[in-house]
């Protein structure tokens, strides 16, 4: 049976990575409860998509990092930096279609294909990490097999 202190010394970055991820949406509750914020949707939508592209590049470039430097310590933080970026992506796309578009997806779609291509990109984005997030539980890692790392 494993101390905690042996816990933490295998998995110290897995748990900073852990945790680091939790900051932007601690500070996102910070902020909208508080209600410190002149324009929250604004705040909120801005605040959301800088976190999912941190994480998202966090996670993406764990296996460079392990290429590069040898540093196999970093690997286990690509699944929850990952998570985190769906997370953060979902938010994202919640609030932005949410709050400016009152969830009409006519409207959103309309806007996006006839005036902001970036909206096209966005949903691209997240739909793309849409599987990705599905998948990497351990049931579904299960099912996939082999077929889960292609």
């Amino acid at each position: 049976m494993k101390t905690a202190q042996q816990y933490i010394q295998k998995h110290w970055f897995w748990l900073i990575a852990t945790i680091g991820g939790l900051i932007p949406l601690a500070q996102l509750a910070w902020g909208l409860w508080g209600g410190r914020w002149v324009d929250p949707i604004a705040e909120t939508t801005s605040r959301t998509g800088s976190a999912a592209i941190l994480m998202l590049v966090l996670s993406l470039a764990c296996t460079p990092v392990n290429t590069i430097l040898g540093w196999r310590f970093v690997l286990p933080a690509r699944k929850p930096l990952g998570l985190y970026a769906f997370l953060y992506a979902a938010l994202h796309l919640l609030n932005f279609i949410g709050m400016d578009y009152g969830f009409s997806l006519r409207a959103f779609l309309d806007d996006a294909l006839l005036q902001k291509r970036f909206m096209i990109v966005g949903f691209a984005a997240f739909l793309i990490l849409l599987p990705l997030a599905i998948t990497s539980t351990k049931g579904w890692m299960k099912r996939l097999g082999r077929n889960w790392k292609r």
